[in-house]
């Protein structure tokens, strides 16, 4: 594997996984690194799990370019919402996907519950699409608890508002460095690393 395509246009996210292949002999881009003005590379999430938007996105992407893709689906389950959420995250106060009206919304909702019960998971599932193999997918968590307020400028999305299990700190106060060590992400990542490598070594000795 020379070249992997992250499939997001989410500059944040986009950074986050550049980061973990940054030892790696590949060349990484994302679907900002492509002109998109009729938005064909939006890719509908019409899976009912994160593992089935992942898949979804990850072939779809492939296909169009036949090369190799690396696509997510993640988000926030809150325990005291019923796990919501979840697949809707990005969208959870509506279509224009907000980050701030997200966290307003959670907020709101959560406003009546004690700590104790403000527990919460985030999830990430990766799925690797590679032309002409079968798609790999592997599964992330970060465990924490929701705070009562915004606290931080680090991060995106729900960052501000979750407090990993074991820190005092929300996602968006802590250094990129500390996150990329205990995220959803990293854990994902982690699992589905070990294949990437074994991808590309096996393509060097063709």
């Amino acid at each position: 594997m020379n070249e992997l395509i992250i499939a997001t246009k989410n500059k944040g996210k986009a950074i986050e996984f550049e980061r973990f292949f940054q030892d790696m002999a590949i060349d990484i881009k994302s679907l900002l690194d492509y002109p998109d003005p009729n938005d064909e590379l939006e890719i509908k999430e019409t899976g009912t799990t994160f593992t089935e938007n992942a898949i979804l996105k990850a072939e779809a992407i492939a296909t169009l370019f036949n090369t190799a893709v690396l696509a997510d689906d993640s988000g926030l389950m809150i325990d005291a919402l019923d796990g919501r959420p979840g697949i809707y995250s990005a969208r959870y106060a509506g279509e224009n996907k907000s980050d701030e009206a997200n966290i307003e919304k959670v907020l709101a909702e959560l406003s009546e519950i004690p700590l104790k019960n403000r527990t919460a998971r985030f999830v990430c599932v990766l799925a690797i699409s590679i032309p002409n193999e079968e798609t790999i997918v592997r599964t992330g968590y970060c465990e924490g608890e929701i705070s009562f307020s915004r606290m931080g400028e680090n991060g995106f999305g729900y960052d501000p508002i979750f407090i990993p299990a074991g820190f005092t700190k929300t996602m968006a106060q802590i250094s990129s460095d500390e996150k990329s060590k205990i995220s959803h992400r990293s854990q994902a990542m982690k699992n589905i690393v070990a294949h990437i490598r074994e991808a590309s070594l096996h393509n060097d000795t063709k």
